[in-house]
């Protein structure tokens, strides 16, 4: 039986810290989740999806973060079928690695099906750079997120026909390569990002919001949001838009007409008072 009433997330992380840290990506995904406003717990391991137990079974949004080319194909199915009857999962960076291990990518179709990429290269223009993510609207994980700048991996991906591309990067060619995607998954919604490799993405407030609408979209909030109707609260601007980006610039409505606050008044400094003259003291001695 499910304790909590609200929606909450897992963050799962799996693999080795050779090339992503682990323990940093758990600490910082489950700060990002809580900052979106639902309870968020933290694993290790993918082991976890059959017969789960209440931390793994309770949570409506798994948010994975893998470095790892080992999946256990009975582990693939069973996190499949939970995101079919009706879970969300939010899968980041090296979390699409399939088709490198024993068995090829017949051994991960399963995860492969469900999120539906997988990583194939860096691409010829070396492996990291700073880039711009180009955002398109009309989706609630984009809803109030604009282009932002960001120090990243580059990820050249395959991906499945049925995905719907939010974001992209421009590649130097002139193409553009994907870094940000949804799809459905009979009842259950998958998001996937190639962002994320270490502290400076965690940290970049693009990645950040990115990361929060994605959560909230894949658990359900937000939608039966009523833009039309007087007062109406959009949980997802209010929940997901309420972190600063810094020099008090804010993301959502209104945020183009903010900017950094202005100079405090300052008062000149008052003017020294003279040093009082020692009292002369009487001269003594017997």
């Amino acid at each position: 039986m499910k304790l909590r009433g609200s929606a909450s997330a897992l963050v799962v992380v799996e693999g080795t810290d050779l090339h992503h840290d682990l323990i940093g990506a758990a600490l910082a995904l489950q700060e990002i989740v809580l900052e979106a406003g639902l309870p968020a717990g933290r694993a290790v391991g993918v082991d976890r999806f059959t017969d789960p137990l209440p931390a793994t079974a309770e949570a409506d949004v798994y948010v994975l973060y893998r470095s790892s080319t080992t999946f256990a194909p009975a582990q693939q199915r069973a996190l499949s079928d939970l995101v079919a009857a009706g879970k969300g999962v939010v899968a980041l960076h090296a979390s699409n690695l399939f088709g490198f291990g024993p068995g090829g990518l017949g051994a991960d179709e399963a995860a492969h099906r469900l999120i539906g990429s997988r990583y194939l290269s860096h691409g010829a223009d070396g492996s990291e750079g700073r880039f711009d993510v180009h955002v398109t609207a009309g989706h609630p994980v984009t809803r109030y997120l604009d282009d932002f700048a960001i120090d990243d991996e580059y990820y050249v991906l395959e991906y499945a026909d049925d995905v719907r591309v939010l974001a992209e990067r421009r590649t130097p060619d002139g193409g553009a390569e994907p870094v940000l995607y949804v799809r459905e998954h009979g009842a259950g919604r998958v998001c996937y990002s190639a962002l994320g490799h270490d502290p400076r993405a965690w940290g970049n407030p693009g990645f950040r919001q990115l990361v929060r609408q994605a959560v909230l979209w894949a658990a359900g909030i937000g939608d039966d949001a009523d833009g039309g109707r007087e007062g109406a609260e959009d949980p997802v601007e209010s929940w997901s838009t309420r972190w600063p980006l810094g020099n008090a610039r804010t993301i959502g409505p209104g945020a183009a007409a903010s900017g950094p606050p202005p100079a405090p008044a300052t008062r000149a400094p008052a003017p020294a008072t003279p040093a009082s003259a020692p009292e002369p003291q009487e001269g003594g001695g017997e």
